[in-house]
């Protein structure tokens, strides 16, 4: 009974302007709910963060992350409504994230967001994590309509993608091992900066000058658009090791920066190139790196000298959160597409375009 009236009330969604969706997020460290009408209009985006928990750990424990989800995820969900000054009647379908992700943190939200679906019979949308980091930008730019080309910059994702409609994600280049938040991460631990590593490095790297060589050799964009980050990791890894075995001091703000320039630098020269393949004159940016100002500035900095726009949301729509996992439901609905039923499992990976 449940799933046959949960795809009569997702059909009507299919033109039902002002839809309210509960989203669902808890693919890492991150437990949060919110609420979104129409797509782009926020009404709550409720974030518990165990930043601080994980920071002893020097980075997420996936064991942990679960715990606390199951800890948080009851409360945050009411908290979000209560913020909506809706109910749960008032509600037109629930969204979670299914993947990618941590898969233990994810099976959190999917079983909370699967009994909540079936406990006020609405429909249930699943959701990709990394296209839902694009759909943040809806929210934050409510007139941004497809086409553009969107760069995806996080823990673990490293990603071009040529956004053709709401619904059309196509693959231009991505990284062939680490992740820039990964490399991020791992330049931090090596020079002692605590945990989360990104804004760290980024701190630091203003009071520092980037007068050190990483890459023995310039690196030019590949043919396949293809990045890789592990090369430059290592070579800040082995210079850090290099100077501790001299007994010399190590120059943090100057690794920092020297590593977000070259690191950003290649990241820009890629992606200008494949907004110019694409033929779009619209980037977006999304995932956590992309609140890094040095980032944004190269890419602003090319988009002037090419001719193409630069659009990224604001820091709380950059690192995961519930609203741009609702936002990314509300488009599928439009398209009817993401229904999906009680046996919803969580993946670790996935693949776009691929739709259940």
């Amino acid at each position: 009974m449940y799933q046959e009236n949960a795809k009569k009330q997702f059909e009507l969604l299919q033109n039902k302007k002002d839809a309210v969706i509960l989203g669902v997020e808890s693919s890492c460290d991150e437990t949060a709910a919110a609420v979104v009408r129409g797509g782009r209009f926020v009404l709550s985006n409720i974030i518990a963060s165990q930043i601080d928990i994980h920071r002893r750990f020097g980075g997420v424990v996936p064991e942990v992350a679960s715990r606390n989800h199951t800890l948080a995820l009851p409360a945050i969900i009411d908290e979000a409504l209560k913020a909506a000054n809706i109910t749960s009647k008032e509600l037109d379908a629930v969204a979670v994230t299914y993947g990618a992700g941590l898969i233990g943190a994810l099976l959190v939200g999917v079983s909370a967001a699967k009994a909540y679906a079936y406990a006020i019979d609405k429909p249930l949308i699943a959701v990709n994590h990394i296209e839902a980091h694009v759909a943040a930008n809806y929210i934050s730019h409510p007139t941004l309509t497809p086409p553009f080309v969107a760069l995806v910059a996080s823990g673990g994702h490293t990603l071009l993608l040529d956004i053709p409609d709401y619904n059309g994600y196509e693959l231009l280049g991505g990284t062939l091992d680490d992740a820039l938040g990964e490399a991020f991460d791992k330049v931090a631990r090596t020079v002692g900066l605590p945990y989360p590593g990104g804004p760290n490095v980024e701190r630091m790297a203003k009071a520092g000058k980037a007068d050190i060589a990483f890459y023995k050799h310039a690196k030019g964009v590949r043919s396949d658009l293809a990045l890789s980050y592990s090369g430059l990791k290592t070579a800040v890894v082995n210079y850090v090791h290099t100077l501790r075995q001299k007994g010399e001091e190590i120059p943090v703000a100057d690794i920092c920066a020297s590593f977000t320039q070259e690191a950003v630098e290649l990241l820009a020269k890629t992606t200008v190139e494949a907004v110019k393949r694409a033929g779009r004159t619209r980037l977006v940016l999304a995932g956590g790196v992309a609140s890094n100002g040095d980032l944004r500035a190269a890419l602003e900095r090319e988009g002037n000298a090419h001719g193409f726009s630069v659009s990224y949301p604001p820091p709380v729509l950059c690192t995961d959160n519930a609203a741009m996992v609702a936002s990314r439901a509300y488009f599928m609905a439009r398209g009817n597409i993401g229904l999906v039923g009680l046996d919803l499992n969580a993946k670790s990976h996935l693949t776009f375009g691929a739709h259940l």
